[in-house]
């Protein structure tokens, strides 16, 4: 009898054992991401061929590669992929690729998605499939407004910030009357209305407005009128190769050795690089990123030209900081689920050489410090990328619109 009392008691405390290393193998498991397809896909959709190729296309999907690998390229033990594709700014071109990822490639998350008409098709895609979209080239600031989405987050900037940084210092320094020469389609549309609004809300007036179409060529007319209306300030509300082409053909009109000063709403450095700091000195921008700022920022500027051949622009490096912020989120939400780890991107701080102290907004926008800069002169620039002065940084809570004032519904409902 006592020889099997005690093997009765060995079985109960083998099973015990049993139990208790099932429990915890349960826990170990508990820990690690529950990817519903046993991977993480990031896809890059930008502009890899028209104007804003070089401020966006490869060097955002070199960013993004570039987060992954910092990350340590891998969850649950499998690598993290990363896609790209060009959408050739076209709103059809651009929804027919996100369908696609989403729905037969396993894509968890699409970034940059420049041209904001694009980028509004593809978010209400991302909304109708409970999928992820972290717009960085896109600036159209509806995207966090009547546009807005519980899975789509609007990373680096927006017309609303872009207007009101700009806006409020150029009337300040008492560049009071604005012309607008914008870019005729949604991005543009949206440039121009905040920046108009900023403009009259510091006290200014805008005495013109032209509309140039998408990829012109030759702005001599639009320019012409612009000059004609007397502003003190004429402010391009285009972007890329459109900014460029204004810009180069403003200095051979001799238009600020007139006078006049100019103002690009939305300009990125390779722009200012390849104008030449002689044509674009004295040009007032607002940014959300110069590679020049602090050591953490050379320090990934100088990676990244090493792979690029240019400094990263604020779309390129705020898909870096994208990437590397939702890939943590998953982590430490244990699933790829799109809502679970938007919530867990907002309840984490975004802490990197992008953002310090970023916050996501339960409108989905990443609210952190903006930078007035001017162009320096070719006396004051000491090499061929020290092309900013630092005029003003404006923290993120002024910066970007207040969340009251957005008519997100996702708001409204939350209230």
């Amino acid at each position: 009898m006592p020889s099997r009392h005690r093997r009765t008691h060995a079985l109960v405390r083998g099973l015990l054992a049993s139990v208790a290393a099932l429990a915890l193998a349960g826990t170990a498991a508990a820990a690690e991401p529950q990817l519903s397809d046993g991977k993480v896909k990031i896809a890059v959709l930008t502009d890899m061929s028209s104007v804003y190729a070089d401020s966006t296309g490869r060097g955002s999907a070199i960013a993004a590669e570039m987060a992954v690998k910092d990350f340590g390229g891998t969850l649950q033990g499998k690598p993290i992929e990363v896609v790209s594709a060009d959408h050739q700014n076209k709103p059809d071109i651009g929804s027919n690729i996100a369908r696609q990822w989403y729905d037969r490639e396993g894509v968890d998350v699409i970034l940059d998605v420049p041209t904001s008409s694009v980028a509004l098709a593809v978010q209400q895609i991302a909304k109708e499939k409970g999928k992820m979209l972290i717009v960085s080239g896109g600036g159209t600031s509806d995207l966090t407004g009547p546009a807005c989405s519980p899975t789509g987050l609007h990373w680096t900037y927006d017309t609303y910030a872009l207007s009101h940084v700009s806006g409020n210092a150029a009337v300040k320094k008492g560049l009071d009357t604005w012309a607008f020469v914008t870019a005729d389609y949604a991005f543009g549309h949206a440039l121009e209305r905040d920046g108009a609004a900023e403009v009259k809300r510091s006290g200014g007036k805008v005495l013109s407005t032209v509309r140039a179409p998408f990829a012109t060529a030759d702005f001599s007319s639009f320019l012409l009128q612009a000059q004609g209306s007397g502003a003190k300030l004429i402010a391009f509300a285009n972007a890329g190769g459109d900014t460029v082409n204004a810009i180069k053909q403003a200095h051979e009109f001799g238009i600020v050795q007139g006078g006049q000063t100019l103002l690009a709403l939305l300009i990125n450095i390779d722009d200012v690089h390849s104008l030449g700091i002689e044509v674009a000195q004295g040009l007032l921008l607002t940014t959300a990123f110069y590679w020049d700022r602090d050591d953490a920022t050379r320090a990934f500027a100088q990676r990244f030209k090493a792979a690029y051949g240019l400094m990263p622009t604020m779309h390129q490096a705020g898909v870096y900081s994208a990437v590397g912020h939702y890939l943590k989120a998953v982590q430490a939400a244990g699933t790829d689920d799109a809502l679970t780890v938007v919530a867990k991107m907002r309840e984490m701080p975004v802490d990197d050489m992008f953002a310090k102290g970023g916050k996501v907004r339960a409108d989905g926008r990443m609210v952190h410090d903006m930078y007035l800069m001017q162009v320096k002169t070719p006396k004051e620039s000491k090499s061929e990328w020290d092309l900013y002065k630092l005029i003003a940084t404006v923290p993120g809570d002024e910066a970007f619109r207040p969340l009251s004032e957005g008519n997100c519904p996702l708001v409204k409902a939350a209230n």
